[in-house]
């Protein structure tokens, strides 16, 4: 609970942004001369419990205060405070991008996340975009981390660390937010409740959380089909009456439905054992895509002239509904001279969606677009399952020499199917191209299945020596093994149905198998010197690892180079992608002056990537896989200031510079050459010097806090937060079809009223109502502005719709509370 004795001063934003800077929260008073400064708080990202000023390592946390009460939400909204870490928001369908440092060549758009970032639930390693609801904090570990932890970490690690159960005391929490979205036609709202319990005092008790959130959308899909393979997707524009007779309006269509559980039992019979047995649950239905096809049409097709800001021009609905499930049991025992800890999770993700495929099948030129009611669309399913187990050990010595040294095991099954689907297009081929065929009633036209399993053992430490008071040297090791094995097969259905004369509700899949393993060993060094009380340097060099692994695209035949129909298929050299690895350096140093009311932190950095996984597509039938380049790097310096200002005022600020490039050509970077790997256009190589995607050179941030006692004993905090970015490339160095995305800002503002066990906020998201891209979907070649000759120019350039861009949620204006109470 907030306490009125415990000055709960410095609010939401002054929070978020202190702690992202160098993960401090709050602030509190000293007693000696009852001044305040900036509060020190406990991590254990290390392995061992620190304060964030004193750990030598590049870290940011944000508190449950914080997180709370400046509705921080998610990982989008975390990402927005700390220097280095990039996470694009596209809404709730897709995984929002996670970047570090730059480390990314794939696109922008969905799907664009490269695992360059190890994301962990406790201590369990899960990569989820998790509502933030009962958790005690979020740690960002910049810079590889595979020497500490089980999952080994290409660009960093993030941890969300849930509430611990209390086994002494009884306490809840309720909160609820109402807020309107401009676009919107709805409300959104949320609301949660906790509830800790003791059941045996001091040894067995529960906590339990259950959240549901409700985004109303913003985004309408304005020109969807009625009827499947009947209602033209492209009717008289002119006509009014035509274009209501077979397009319908869906308005708000990217909005979602979040339910998000935890229920934890944790039993501690004695003073050396205590575990905790947790079950986490979260469900997401989402609507559609936050995608606009305002100003991503040809000047050649009619829609490009009527379109409207936040509409889409998708002839589908594009529903998508995700479930994560985790089931994990974490133990620690004191040993006396080590604590042991044993973290074993059982963890699955399901989805199934729906998206608009008329764009790529008209793109492949087999003259789909002939049927004047052509219209395509897919549905996907994806079902994984992964169990974890890590060991460890932590030494508790006193002297100089501390260690850590772990086992982990890592087993991921997957499976996944994708049905494509052209309705009434059979009817078309034969009744008017004249086909000698059977009809396909189910209108199947492609089916892809695979399969996949990877495993990963891994041994890791670290060990630290005291050379002095002052200074210490740590090194740390990581061996590692993997193995990937992929089955997958693909069949054309309707092709093979309506041109071959098979029956109409035949179904072929000749499965093809793949396999690849790898081993290897990684470094770390870290020395840290502390100068003086306030200020202390640390010197980092580590080795980052990403496991390889398989394309979900299902091998072609034996006799591709003989086939003249429609395939898509991966090649030999396009089924499996290597391991990838980071070299990396860094310098930081962390001060603070005026008896801790100014902190200023300093990161100075660069990144030597070897044989980085790469977005590419397969010769046949231009399937996204992934594929490595030869050599990227980045560098740059990340800078953090926070202060205080007389008794009511804070300040804040973080800057990031990020220069990220290739560092050699990539002649496979975008998957345009023929069978045998040669590449068709040199322009479409990545080269040497191009700038990589995604992240922008400069971000930064400020923000300001009021604080002031009303009402006689109530507090009033007002805060105000900027975040601000340069130009985001979309490809690399623009070299196929990218943009350069504008730079943007973003103002927040919210005020808050608390006492002992409740707070009300008003806050406003977006304050100015910016409207900017943050990134797209696909590139500006499906619109006939890329980088084409005439061989290459896009097939009906007229009809794509395929190309979007995401775009920022409107202004947002809220109320929320908090009560709390407890026993």
């Amino acid at each position: 609970m907030f306490k009125k004795s415990t000055p709960f001063h410095f609010s939401a934003v002054a929070g978020a942004v202190l702690a992202a800077c160098t993960g401090q929260s709050a602030y509190a008073q000293t007693t000696a001369v009852d001044e305040k400064q900036i509060e020190k708080v406990e991590v254990t990202a290390t392995r061992r419990s620190g304060t964030l000023q004193e750990v030598p390592i590049n870290i940011s946390a944000l508190t449950s205060d914080v997180l709370q009460q400046q509705n921080i939400e998610d990982l989008d909204a975390v990402a927005r405070w700390v220097p280095g870490l990039t996470v694009t928001d596209q809404g709730g369908r897709n995984d929002s991008p996670i970047i570090v440092r730059g480390l990314n060549t794939n696109s922008s758009g969905p799907g664009s996340n490269g695992g360059t970032v190890a994301t962990y639930f406790g201590d369990i390693p899960l990569f989820l975009n998790m509502r933030l609801v009962d958790v005690d904090r979020v740690e960002v570990l910049i810079g590889p981390q595979g020497t500490l932890y089980g999952a080994g970490t290409l660009g960093g690690a993030i941890r969300y660390i849930p509430k611990s159960v209390d086994l002494e005391f009884m306490s809840g929490e309720v909160t609820g937010d109402v807020f309107s979205i401009n676009e919107s036609d709805s409300l959104g709202g949320e609301g949660s409740v906790v509830f800790n319990a003791p059941i045996i005092d001091g040894e067995l008790g529960v906590r339990a959380s259950l959240n549901y959130f409700n985004n109303p959308g913003f985004l309408d899909y304005n020109y969807v089909v009625r009827q499947t393979g009947v209602s033209l997707p492209d009717p008289d524009w002119s006509n009014e009456e035509d274009v209501n007779n077979n397009l319908r309006r869906v308005e708000d269509n990217n909005g979602e439905d979040t339910l998000t559980g935890r229920i934890a039992v944790r039993w501690a019979p004695n003073d050396w054992f205590d575990s905790t047995l947790t079950y986490f649950y979260q469900k997401q239905e989402v609507e559609g895509r936050s995608i606009t096809h305002f100003d991503s049409l040809a000047e050649e097709n009619p829609l490009s002239d009527i379109i409207g800001k936040y509409e889409s021009a998708y002839r589908y609905e594009e529903p998508r509904d995700k479930k994560d499930e985790l089931l994990s049991l974490e133990m620690k025992a004191d040993l006396g001279f080590a604590e042991l800890v044993s973290a074993t999770g059982v963890s699955s993700f399901e989805a199934d969606g729906q998206r608009d495929q008329t764009d790529l099948l008209i793109r492949l030129d087999y003259s789909y677009e002939e049927f004047p009611a052509f219209s395509a669309y897919t549905e996907e399913l994806t079902d994984r399952e992964i169990f974890t187990q890590e060991l460890r050990l932590v030494s508790q010595n006193d002297g100089p020499l501390s260690w850590i040294i772990g086992g982990f095991y890592y087993d991921l099954d997957s499976e996944g199917s994708s049905k494509e689907f052209t309705p009434n297009f059979d009817i078309y081929a034969i009744d008017v191209w004249g086909v000698d065929g059977n009809y396909r009633p189910d209108a199947l036209e492609y089916f892809s299945v695979d399969e996949s399993e990877v495993t990963e053992k891994a041994l890791f430490g670290e060990l630290t020596y005291d050379i002095t008071d002052k200074w210490d040297v740590t090194l740390g090791l990581r061996a590692y093994e993997y193995d990937v094995y992929s089955r997958s097969a693909v069949d054309l259905p309707l092709y093979f149905t309506v041109f071959e004369g098979r029956a109409s509700d035949s179904i072929v899949l000749d499965y093809g198998e793949t396999q690849a393993d790898d081993s290897g060993t990684l470094f770390k060094f870290n020395t840290s010197y502390q100068f003086t009380d306030s200020t202390m340097a640390y010197l980092t060099v580590s080795e980052g690892f990403r496991i390889g692994g398989a394309n979900s695209v299902a091998a072609c035949p034996d006799n591709i180079d003989e086939l003249n129909n429609q395939i898509v298929c991966a090649l030999d050299n396009e089924q499996l992608f290597e391991a990838d690895t980071t070299q990396n350096y860094e310098l930081g140093v962390k001060t603070s002056f005026f008896r801790n009311k100014l902190q200023l932190n300093t990161a100075l950095f660069y990144v030597d990537w070897q044989d980085p996984q790469v977005a590419g597509a397969t010769v046949n039938g231009q399937q996204p896989i992934t594929v490595n380049a030869e050599g990227a790097e980045s560098k740059g310096a990340e800078f953090s200031m926070r202060a205080i200002i007389g008794d009511n005022i804070t300040t804040y600020a973080t800057y990031a510079y990020t220069k990220a490039e290739l560092t050699a050509d990539a002649p496979f970077l975008f998957g345009v050459f023929d069978e045998q790997g040669t590449a068709l256009q040199d322009f479409y190589d990545g080269k040497e010097g191009d700038r990589l995607p995604g992240t922008a050179e400069h971000q930064l941030s400020f923000g300001i806090t009021y604080s002031q006692e009303v009402f006689g004993d109530k507090m009033l905090d007002v805060n105000y937060g900027i975040t601000a970015q340069s130009d985001v490339f979309t490809t690399v160095g623009l070299r196929q079809d990218g943009e350069a995305l504008p730079g943007y800002a973003v103002s927040n503002l919210n005020a808050t009223i608390s006492d002992e066990d409740w707070s009300v906020t008003l806050y406003i998201d977006n304050l100015f109502d910016k409207y900017a891209f943050t990134s797209t979907r696909r590139n500006v070649g499906d619109i006939g502005l890329g980088q084409f000759n005439d061989e290459l120019q896009p097939n009906g350039i007229e009809l794509q719709r395929n190309y979007g861009h995401y775009v920022l949620t409107p202004r947002t204006i809220g109320l929320m509370f908090k009560y709390q109470f407890g026993m």
